[in-house]
């Protein structure tokens, strides 16, 4: 009798053929990020110097291409049935329902920075968003988090700047950062 079940389960796990449209869904999103890869290297420049005989396109255009191959491989093996496995060492109980509680204060916490990055600037906005997102995700330690959210940010504006070169915006902080 077991042997029977065991058969059963073992049929019941086998892809079928055609594909899930989740996964087509991907591939389709992977040729739309390769088009607009090759898109926007075509439209830029193509001046070469001494130094870079290749220009600006080449590297954008080699990317586009195979992630176009990567979309149409995958196609391919879905059409054919495969499919990926889940992660053994996933602690999931896809049973669950969705907590659209947390969900929807994570989106607010980021729809919040986004809108405040500009006039407040990414100290304040950045605060806010690490904040949230703890508040978010059940830590009740109010003022620690906001301690650590400032930090954070902070730590995050300075290694941008200084490390990468590149400025975020201050907003009500200029001058004072």
């Amino acid at each position: 009798m077991s042997l029977h079940v065991n058969e059963r389960d073992e049929t019941s796990h086998r892809p079928s053929p055609g594909g899930d449209r989740a996964q087509y869904g991907v591939c389709a999103f992977l040729a739309l990020v390769g088009v607009l890869v090759i898109v926007d290297a075509v439209r830029t420049g193509n001046s070469t110097s001494s130094t870079d005989p290749l220009g600006p396109r080449t590297l954008p255009v080699i990317l586009g291409v195979l992630l176009l191959v990567v979309a149409l491989v995958y196609v391919i093996d879905v059409a054919r049935g495969g499919r990926g496995e889940p992660e053994a060492g996933e602690d999931v109980d896809l049973t669950t329902p969705v907590d659209w509680r947390t969900v929807l204060l994570m989106m607010g916490a980021f729809a919040v920075n986004a809108v405040l990055i500009e006039p407040l600037g990414w100290v304040i906005s950045g605060s806010v968003l690490f904040w949230g997102t703890a508040f978010a995700l059940g830590n009740r330690h109010y003022v620690r988090n906001l301690a650590i959210s400032v930090a954070l940010s902070l730590i995050t504006f300075y290694a941008f700047a200084i490390g990468l070169g590149v400025n975020l915006p201050a907003g009500v902080l200029q001058g004072i950062l």
